[in-house]
């Protein structure tokens, strides 16, 4: 399991062999193991973390989360790429701004977590709670909602508080996580039947 200190050193020096020449997607999680299920959905979910749906992209963006999410529940213990992706080299500006923003929302969210409740992330049974909490959100955030706000957010938000449970060893993140996977359901649950109480007027009223 990587803490902190070892994911802020390994990212540092993503950015620092990436200086010397491209570094692919593949050899950065390799180094990462189970880790890496975090770390590419932090990436991954920085640009869904807004109020305006992103169209067809929020679904792709879901089929990815839930791809890695089954991933992990099965046990492997590194997200399974296609060599495609994992041959995606990136430049050292690239992979500075990635790791910036990363370390920049690890040191906030630093402010509030602390180890506790092991039980629910560590081991076989932490895989299949993060797991199902990747695949939950990501099946959640690719349903094809089109303008309906917040449909990327709130999927993204159990994501991103997975992943600061994951990286900080705190099982009451991921209690938070399971609280946004029920508040997107609810919202969700809402929209479907005001759509169909009150039809195209419901569009209205979920229009900021």
């Amino acid at each position: 399991m990587f803490n902190y200190e070892t994911l802020v050193k390994t990212l540092q020096q993503f950015a620092e062999k990436s200086k010397l020449k491209p570094l692919n997607i593949g050899e950065a999680l390799d180094t990462l193991d189970e880790a890496g299920y975090a770390f590419i959905a932090i990436i991954l979910v920085l640009p869904f973390l807004q109020p305006f749906p992103l169209g067809p992209f929020t679904v792709l963006g879901g089929v990815a989360f839930a791809t890695l999410g089954w991933q992990l529940y099965r046990g492997h213990e590194s997200p399974v790429l296609p060599e495609k992706v994992r041959a995606v080299e990136l430049s050292a500006h690239t992979w500075q701004i990635l790791v910036n923003v990363c370390l920049k929302i690890l040191g906030f969210c630093r402010k509030f977590t602390k180890p506790r409740y092991a039980s629910l992330v560590n081991g076989r049974r932490g895989q299949k709670i993060g797991g199902f909490i990747l695949l939950a959100a990501g099946a959640l955030m690719a349903i094809p909602f089109g303008i309906l706000p917040l449909n990327n957010l709130l999927p993204g938000l159990a994501i991103l508080f997975y992943c600061i449970g994951e990286l900080e060893d705190d099982g009451l993140m991921f209690y938070v996580a399971f609280f946004w996977l029920i508040f997107t359901v609810v919202y969700f649950c809402a929209f479907f039947f005001m759509l169909w109480y009150f039809g195209k007027e419901a569009l209205t009223m979920f229009q900021f």
